[in-house]
């Protein structure tokens, strides 16, 4: 796991894993045992679970996003994998068929890149004098420069100028905001990279400080502050990797099992930051949100 042993949304994430698999029968300590690591992001402490976790030659591994996930993979191609949050698996050389994987692994992808375009549109319609956006991007992962790729794609006809900015560590991410944040007309798109949960809350504090309207990729971002989110319900898509872990334990292979997109996208807004902005969010946009948060 790519976060934090204590964060809140990581303890989420497992226990949503954890239910899964209880509700299939499979209980931690009891005829099933779960082995943890967290790598807080570390490029090189991924690196090293991955390989603690092989040496256990366990019956399958359950891993959450990209750079894990490939870590792993580079680590064994024998031993069963299930990811959850690769944006991009293909790309990632995770696996060469989203509906036919051919090697160890198979998984839960968050979204298509295509669903990054919906970040512009809705901080768009929320702030209809947006002209400059700042999007994040992790230039060693393909799925995150995919979702920019997206975004670029579609700003010109929005009449919206995008400025990318790589980000992994906390200074990366203040520096790069201070340097773009000049105007009135300015917004900032979080898309799912590593650096967007491990650093959630300073993106949150920094767009408030900044005065930017700030779009995220998970309902969490928005209870802890953000604005708005738009994307796959994350602990629904644990539950569902547990269903994938329990086919695996009673002998399917990887290959037999496609891998699968999210089958429904949260629109979340909180209105007391849009308030705090001074933004008025048009009630037909408040009418299609999942959940507003007053």
């Amino acid at each position: 796991m790519p976060l934090a042993a204590d964060d809140p949304v990581a303890r989420a994430r497992i226990g949503a894993f954890v239910e899964g698999l209880q509700q299939l029968g499979w209980i931690d300590g009891g005829n099933v045992r779960i082995e943890y690591r967290w790598a807080v992001g570390d490029a090189e402490r991924t690196r090293s679970d991955a390989a603690e976790l092989v040496a256990l030659t366990p019956d399958v591994i359950m891993v959450t996003s990209s750079l894990p996930t490939v870590s792993v993979q580079r680590a064994t191609r024998t031993l069963p994998i299930v990811f959850v949050l690769v944006a991009d698996p293909v790309g990632a050389g995770v696996t060469d068929s989203m509906a036919r994987p051919s090697g160890n692994a198979t998984g839960f992808t968050p979204f298509e890149f295509t669903t990054a375009v919906k970040y512009l549109e809705l901080l768009k319609e929320i702030t209809p004098g947006l002209t400059r956006v700042a999007v994040t991007v992790d230039y060693n992962a393909v799925g995150a420069i995919g979702q920019l790729e997206a975004i670029r794609s579609a700003a010109p006809a929005m009449g919206v100028e995008v400025s990318p900015f790589d980000v992994r560590n906390a200074g990366e991410v203040e520096r790069a905001l201070a340097a773009f944040a000049r105007g009135s007309d300015e917004g900032l798109i979080v898309t799912a990279i590593a650096a967007a949960n491990i650093h959630r809350d300073l993106f949150i504090s920094l767009a408030q400080r900044h005065r930017l309207p700030a779009i995220y990729p998970y309902r969490t971002n928005v209870t802890a502050g953000g604005l708005v989110c738009y994307g796959p319900d994350q602990f629904d898509i644990y539950r569902r990797a547990a269903g994938y872990v329990d086919r695996i334990l009673k002998g399917a292979k990887p290959a037999d099992l496609p891998v699968q997109a999210p089958t429904k996208y949260e629109l979340a807004i909180n209105l007391r930051t849009a308030k705090s902005l001074g933004l008025a969010v048009p009630p037909a946009l408040l009418a299609r949100a999942d959940e507003v948060i007053e």
